[in-house]
């Protein structure tokens, strides 16, 4: 990732020659697991521990995504407290709202469903997630 001089917002590539004036950052672009119990209550009004596991990391393939993943996370370290706060926080929310909507019944009979629609969910709030697994 190079910033600075001749550069209007961020460069990202693999191979470059760094100008004075102009800032060079290494970015990570490995996968980072981050394992937590989401606390939910169904449409019933109950409530329930929701083990998950998401796996975070930028699509390669998506140069804007590369953009947003560098834009967020680089001056982060990848295990601080904030950005497994902020991952928390959005995967949380996500569930809650997710949750809110079903009863207990739908949600443990259609379990794959409910894990597919909490990662579409994510998916759309935060561009860099590749996986989840919401465990029983």
């Amino acid at each position: 990732m190079i910033t600075g001089i001749f550069v209007n917002d961020i460069k990202i590539t693999k191979k470059a020659i760094i100008w004075p004036f102009q800032k060079c950052s290494v970015i990570d672009l490995t996968p980072v697991n981050y394992t937590f119990k989401v606390n939910a209550m169904s449409a019933e009004k109950l409530a329930f521990f929701l083990p998950a596991v998401f796996t975070i990391g930028p699509k390669v393939e998506d140069h804007e995504s590369l953009v947003k993943y560098a834009k967020l996370l680089s001056h982060q370290q990848r295990d601080s407290h904030d950005v497994k706060e902020l991952v928390k926080g959005v995967i949380e929310g996500e569930t809650r709202v997710l949750a809110a909507s079903m009863t207990m019944g739908e949600i443990f009979r259609g379990t794959k469903d409910f894990k597919r629609e909490v990662f579409e969910k994510v998916q759309l709030g935060t561009e860099p997630v590749w996986t989840s697994d919401l465990q029983r």
